[in-house]
């Protein structure tokens, strides 16, 4: 049974909640080269100098994808691990934040497959899925400029993608009509147009639509492999009396072709014929299990038609556009190793939701199955960071900060260039006192750079500064006229827009990089009850407390059989109105009287998270 983990592990039990990983180092210096396709793309000489675009959009010759998307090298969060009784082995990976910020800091050369379902370029209501405020945000920006604009967007991932990848590893990307045919010639240029091994149709059935078009029944997955050696495990599929792919040789009889019964084709009948490039599969039937609730869900049997071709158990398969987490489930199930994204943290939360109950069904009949970690990129939960101990907090805010942790010093922390910086305490209610300005003060003035290079310069970063703090730091820097003992302290708040900037940077033009480093704060989660019928309740969240300024809840997960960790029941993960705006309330019949523990997670739309549990009688 799948447990909490709250004291830290031995050995190779990898990252525990409450800690930070730093950031891998910056690769702003090291670009990969695009592939050298000087025939392909050469200029057509016969028409006189025709420019040729062999460039990726967004490409810049000394920067790559950096110029329009800067480095934020923010540490992730370590907000919870769900351990399935396997500390030793290393554990996947969810991920909630920005997914090209959470790539680079994910090592060159680790994956073996990348399958991303990323937003279509169908407009921005038809995408927005889960209504969180960076959802709405990312994809305001996603279509600022139309369709180079959205190709820029995703030509930076993809580069970021190719990266990751294994030697052997593949790709595959999902679109539809709308950019298919610009997603192709932008992967050319990225990937090589030697490197397209597919372009694989899926196709489906759906209801009649009034439009004056022929009716859509198809989408487009492009398979794209790093390099000529690639990993691929040839699938079959069952002969068919009905199709032209029977067991059957054909013969031409009265000048049709038909099949030849007689003659058996030189193929293994137990195996069937060689899968091509039309994949039959239909929609998620409206009532089947694993249908979850959101309108973009994909089949799990798409999925694994790629995770089968191109991987073998513990290989590790990642989804950077993860949603409601069908690929890490499938890989899960299949015995494969993930890693998985969403700037959404309602999808996080229905994904690790999704993959604990899987587990718990699964756990100890096949093969031991790793832990999982949830990390936070660019919004960190303020309550967790304030219970940190104090060494882990002050490497996670220098880090943030842009400085550089270096305690060889008594009384500094870190420095930012050459500057001192000093940390405050984790505690956001213990504000900065006169008497750790003076302390920090004094340390300064023990610094080299201060006795001999005249460097007077520090930097206290801390939740909150007391009156008396602020008023010991002006007197010090008053000293500048009258006293060579003056210490200039700049005193920053880590929930300002002043720390923020040494994040992102006050030159980018990337509205959307404002957000990153925020602090949110988990609702507090209240929960009523009314008895309807003999077994039948209904259970009501309205009286929950939303604590991030101008959030709302967005969505409610419920747990009916809360047994000490949280695994929702299901059809209770995604529940919406017939508004399609988030159900406030739970209609649930107990299948027997009794004692039971039910839990409850809500989550606003600006990343907060909170968790309910109580005890109901069923009599």
């Amino acid at each position: 049974m799948a447990k909490k983990k709250n004291k830290k592990a031995k050995d190779k039990s990898g990252p525990v909640t409450g800690e930070f990983i730093a950031p891998i180092d910056d690769q702003d210096s090291v670009i990969e080269d695009l592939p050298k396709q000087e025939e392909f793309w050469r200029p057509p000489v016969r028409f006189g100098s025709i420019p040729v675009e062999k460039e990726p959009l967004g490409w810049d010759r000394r920067k790559g994808f950096r110029k329009l998307f800067p480095s934020v090298m923010l540490p992730t969060q370590v907000v919870d691990r769900v351990e399935f009784g396997h500390p030793d082995l290393e554990p996947n990976r969810l991920f909630w934040g920005d997914n090209l910020h959470v790539m680079r800091q994910l090592p060159s050369q680790s994956i073996d497959l990348i399958y991303i379902d990323p937003p279509f370029f169908s407009g921005r209501n038809y995408n927005v899925i889960f209504g969180d405020q960076n959802e709405l945000r990312s994809f305001s920006d996603i279509w600022e400029g139309g369709m180079p604009g959205y190709l820029i967007w995703l030509n930076a991932r993809l580069y970021e993608m190719k990266r990751l990848l294994k030697k052997t590893g593949s790709i595959y990307v999902h679109c539809d009509w709308h950019a298919s045919h610009y997603i192709k010639v932008e992967m050319d240029k990225i990937f090589g147009y030697n490197s397209l091994r597919n372009e694989i149709v899926w196709r489906y059935r759906r209801w009649t639509a009034a439009s004056r078009t022929y009716q859509r029944m198809h989408d487009i997955l492009f398979w794209y492999s790093k390099n000529k050696q690639y990993k691929f495990n040839k699938q079959y599929e069952p002969f068919s009396e009905k199709t032209s792919i029977a067991p059957y040789k054909r013969k031409v009889e009265g000048g049709r072709s038909v099949q030849d019964k007689t003659q058996l084709m030189d193929r293994d009948p137990k195996k069937g014929v060689a899968m091509h490039d039309v994949w039959n599969i239909p929609f998620i039937h409206p009532i089947a299990k694993e249908r979850i609730g959101y309108p973009t869900q994909k089949p799990e049997s798409l999925i694994e038609r790629a995770i089968f071709g191109h991987t073998d158990v513990n290989d590790v398969v990642a989804d950077f556009f993860c949603g409601g987490g069908t690929t890490p489930a499938v890989a899960q199930r299949l015995g494969r190793r993930w890693i998985a994204c969403d700037q959404s943290r309602v999808a996080v939360a229905i994904t690790a939701d999704r993959i604990t109950r899987l587990v718990e069904d699964r756990t100890g009949k096949v093969f031991p199955v790793p832990d999982f970690t949830i990390e936070h990129w660019g919004v960190y939960e303020a309550a967790r960071l304030s219970k940190s101990p104090p060494d882990q907090f002050r490497e996670f805010v220098l880090r943030a900060f842009g400085a550089r942790p270096d305690d060889s010093q008594p009384g500094i922390h870190g420095t930012k260039g050459a500057v001192p910086v000093w940390v405050g305490q984790p505690n956001q209610r213990k504000g900065v006192t006169a008497k750790d300005v003076q302390d920090f003060a004094n340390g300064v003035r023990k610094t080299v750079r201060y006795q001999q290079d005249n460097l007077r310069d520090g930097i206290m970063l801390a939740w909150a500064f007391r009156q008396d703090a602020v008023k010991a730091a002006g007197k010090l820097r008053q000293l500048e006229n009258t006293d060579l003992n003056f210490i200039r302290l700049e005193q920053v708040r880590i929930d300002s827009p002043r720390f923020r900037e040494n994040v992102t940077g006050l030159s980018t033009a990337h509205a959307d990089y404002d957000n990153f480093l925020t602090f949110v704060q988990p609702p507090k989660v209240e929960v009523g009850w009314e008895k309807l019928s003999a077994h039948n309740y209904i259970f009501d969240v309205s009286d929950t407390v939303i604590l991030n300024s101008g959030a709302k809840i967005i969505n409610v997960q419920w747990d009916f059989s809360y047994s000490g960790h949280f695994s929702s029941t299901p059809g209770y993960s995604f529940i919406r109105t017939k508004k399609k705006e988030p159900a406030l309330q739970a209609e649930y019949e107990f299948s027997m009287m009794g004692k039971f523990s039910i839990a409850c997670k809500v989550q606003d739309d600006a990343g907060g998270e909170g968790m309910w549990t109580g005890k109901i009688e069923v009599i």
